[in-house]
């Protein structure tokens, strides 16, 4: 279920189904569109009491406003949000850090001013309810996961403050993660572990919950392959698993993860797991020719391989408690024996390059159409070649040729669009130079920019690594990354909403050098569903970080963190307007907003 959509009248709201959120699409014909005040969102969580979404900003002056005395100033049913969507992912704001998920009740009402530009009451009859399953992903066999991240974020400080830690400043490999981690403003202790319940969101649920029923059934074994690996927790349980024997592990040793001083977490890891390991529990490590690239769990029980989870996360707290990333399980017997082949085959030539290469095994795409699972093809490399150069140009392809339509699309997380070695990160960058289709992106590079231009309908092309960003009243200030990275998805949608959707993803970098010379896997999922997931999870991305990245530079001063925002707006003169003239590139169709109602709404 992509969508679900409901009317009143004239007004209609679409829902999209992501992974445990949701975006909200108003439309309204431009006649109805006079006076405009913005939209109201209710949001009921199951059979709790339902609350109204907040907007960050208010009117100057409330008072000449029509307003709910026990909401305040800034609740969306006061300060009405000028916007055409809204992505609600619980837990931002409302229900702390461990919201429901189950079904959502969301009431969304069209707001308008007087001829005085005065908010009228809220006028239930105008109003629209629908009903979502706000849950993590699944689709017949196939089930998705998705880190919240987002550490460069007013919700992240709103929870655990500005200085909050990741890891402890100790080195240890084994940390206690129900130690306390920090004191949110309020001045409440959190843990380690509560902070990454939340920030892990539903892919550390996917990738805890696989481990956990393996470690549960004495029948089960796994087969591991880790690029980065140092999450305390999943440790432990690896080697639980490497006490029963039932546990192999390919670890990537590029020098990144290895050095002769036995210093890095991996090295680390390698010892612990040797000196428990019984009968049955092996370790190899390898790179190919550059990285042992994969995140890969293979689950088998005696009858052979039953289930696997892929995807762009790093088995570590930063690939699953900084980074934006994704997962994908398959609860299938036929696509987990597929990677089990690609297991044995590596365990056998030791991860080495040249004897990967010389099997035919690596060259093959393998399609998969049966049952449950959506029509998918899966690429495993190191490629020859080649083979790679085929990959990347089909996909590139794929990419120009949503160009070529009246509806085209594509949305993007990618790590990198400047290496100048694939022709799939040119064709990204080459989005939007064009007008026509509808591109929204976002890497990790800070080269190529392309912010939101009013009157423009150009694609948006936005940085996860925003420097020196100083945002303005009544935004807090947010952590940055440092030198890692927000943004470490590797995901092109092409065709959302319409009849031929795909979703390419997994670990490779979609570059021709990693094709080459790093273990990863690349899929190709054919589903309307799985492309909405991951469009969602673009949009969010891309919104965010469009606002960071027009505050980069900014000479305002720093505002102190968790400043109320009342006072804070007022001090920096940001107020909701009192005219309905935000809402006219909406309907301008020289303006990408425009285009974004009619794509979404």
């Amino acid at each position: 279920m992509a969508s679900v959509t409901a009317k009143t009248g004239s007004f209609s709201v679409r829902a999209h189904v992501g992974d445990a959120k949701t975006l909200l699409a108003f439309n309204l014909p431009k006649g109805d569109s006079k006076n405009l005040a913005g939209f109201t969102i209710q949001c009921k969580p199951g059979n709790q009491p339902p609350y109204y979404i907040y907007n960050k900003l208010q009117f100057e002056k409330p008072e000449n406003h029509a307003q709910v005395a026990s909401e305040p100033a800034y609740s969306s049913v006061n300060a009405p949000i000028h916007k055409f969507r809204w992505l609600h992912v619980p837990g931002s704001f409302h229900q702390g850090v461990d919201p429901h998920l189950g079904d959502y009740q969301y009431t969304v009402t069209p707001r308008y001013f007087d001829n005085g530009g005065s908010l009228l009451p809220l006028d239930p009859t105008k109003s629209v309810t629908l009903s979502v399953t706000v849950a993590p992903f699944a689709k017949g066999s196939l089930s998705l996961g998705f880190t919240r991240g987002f550490t460069q974020s007013q919700a992240f400080v709103n929870h655990f403050g500005l200085k909050a830690l990741i890891r402890p400043k100790s080195k240890e490999l084994l940390f206690d993660t129900t130690a306390v981690s920090g004191k949110d403003a309020q001045g409440k202790a959190y843990t380690f572990g509560e902070e990454y319940d939340w920030l892990g969101y539903t892919a550390k649920a996917q990738i805890f919950s696989m481990i956990q029923e393996v470690v549960d059934d004495k029948s089960l074994s796994v087969d591991v392959f880790a690029y980065d690996l140092n999450e305390p927790d999943l440790i432990r349980m690896f080697l639980k698993l490497a006490k029963d024997g039932r546990i192999q592990v390919i670890l990537d040793n590029a020098a990144l993860h290895h050095d002769s001083k036995a210093s890095k977490p991996e090295d680390q890891f390698e010892i612990e797991f040797n000196k428990a390991k019984a009968k049955g529990a092996a370790i190899i490590r390898g790179k190919f020719g550059r990285f042992a690239h994969d995140k890969i769990f293979v689950v088998s029980d005696a009858n052979g391989p039953r289930k696997v989870l892929t995807g762009s996360t790093n088995f570590s707290a930063t690939g699953l408690y900084v980074n934006s990333n994704h997962v994908i399980v398959f609860d299938d017997a036929t696509v987990a024996t597929l990677y089990k082949t690609l297991f044995d085959n590596v365990w056998k030539s030791g991860a080495t390059l040249k004897a990967f290469l010389a099997d035919p095994f690596s060259q093959k795409v393998w399609p998969f159409a049966q049952g449950a699972i959506p029509q998918t093809e899966i690429a495993l490399s190191p490629h020859a070649p080649a083979a790679a150069e085929s990959l990347l140009n089909g996909i590139a392809q794929r990419v120009k040729d949503e160009g070529k339509k009246a509806n085209g699309s594509v949305f993007f997380a990618v790590m990198q669009v400047d290496g100048g070695t694939s022709p799939v990160w040119q064709a990204l960058v080459d989005l939007h130079k064009q007008e026509k289709i509808y591109s929204y992106g976002i890497s990790d590079t800070t080269k190529g920019i392309s912010l939101y231009t009013p009157g423009k309908k150009n694609g948006v092309l936005v940085t996860g690594k925003p420097a020196s960003t100083v945002l303005p009243p009544p935004f807090s200030q947010v952590p940055d990354v440092g030198l890692g990275h927000q943004v470490h998805h590797k995901f092109v949608v092409c065709g959302f909403n319409t009849v031929n959707p795909v979703v390419y993803c997994g670990s490779s970098n979609l570059a021709s050098g990693g094709e080459t010379v790093n273990g990863d896997n690349l899929l190709a999922i054919h589903d309307a569903d799985v492309a909405t997931v991951f469009v969602l999870e673009a949009v969010g991305l891309v919104d965010h970080f469009n606002f960071l990245d027009k505050n980069i530079g900014n000479k305002v001063s720093r505002q102190k963190a968790l400043a109320n925002p009342i006072q804070a707006a007022k001090a920096g003169g940001w107020f909701l307007s009192t005219t309905d003239k935000w809402a006219a590139p909406y309907y301008d169709s020289n303006d990408l907003h425009c285009a974004d109602r009619v794509l979404f709404g």
